[in-house]
């Protein structure tokens, strides 16, 4: 009898794993007449145990989640771009930077330009005086040259005959030359001053000059020195 149990459970086990499922009866419902007992065996499915998602070899959510491509976004970031990578700067904060010193360098190299234009304009024009003056003055018309080109104030201090006599005594004329060797201009408080300095060369002599014009629109000589040169 033991042997008989052994192998009935023998059976039982192997038909388990192959899928059967065993149902027992007697011998008036299918029993044997010995009493032992008869083993029928139906074809069924066996539920496997579920497996848990842990295990190895298992696809757990975790392995479905990481077999997308990886995808990465910073936040306020395009849409391309490497990983992580900042979007482009603007380039217009240094266009404007870049024009307002374009804008100040333009500024001061006209400033520069219009100071040279002036500064020559008068260098030019106190230049021009001086020679008017002298040219008059060589020529022998010292009158008119005191009337055209003395100031006001000057002529006050020193008259016309003192001026007259004074040119006379230098032996000067028309073959005398002027040289201007140092011509100074400058403008403050909207009076404009010109300081000539040279020399008047003659046959023989040399005369030393000094002349200082002044004012504001027209510029008439404030100071004048003329002896010879030592």
């Amino acid at each position: 009898m033991r042997d008989g149990g052994g192998q009935a459970e023998s059976a039982t086990a192997a038909a388990s794993a192959i899928g059967w499922v065993p149902v027992n009866s007697r011998a008036g419902n299918g029993s044997r007449p010995d009493g032992a007992t008869h083993h029928v065996f139906r074809k069924g499915s066996i539920l496997g145990a579920p497996q848990d998602p842990h295990q190895p070899g298992h696809p757990g959510p975790a392995h479905q989640q990481l077999s997308r491509p990886p995808q990465w976004q910073s936040p306020g970031s395009a849409p391309f771009g490497l990983p992580g990578q900042p979007p482009p700067r603007s380039r217009r904060k240094l266009w404007i930077i870049l024009a307002g010193v374009g804008g100040v360098l333009l500024l001061v190299v006209l400033g520069i330009l219009i100071l040279i234009n002036i500064v020559g304009s008068a260098t030019n024009q106190a230049r021009g005086l001086a020679d008017d003056f002298t040219t008059l003055v060589l020529a022998g018309d010292s009158s008119r040259a005191y009337d055209e080109y003395l100031d006001p104030a000057l002529q006050e201090q020193l008259s016309k005959e003192a001026f007259i006599a004074g040119i006379e005594s230098l032996g000067m004329d028309e073959n005398c030359t002027p040289d201007y060797s140092d011509l100074k201009v400058n403008t403050e408080n909207g009076i404009k001053s010109a300081d000539i300095a040279g020399l008047i060369t003659c046959e023989g002599k040399e005369v030393d000059l000094a002349y200082r014009f002044q004012g504001t629109d027209e510029l008439k000589m404030t100071n004048i020195k003329l002896r010879p040169a030592a």
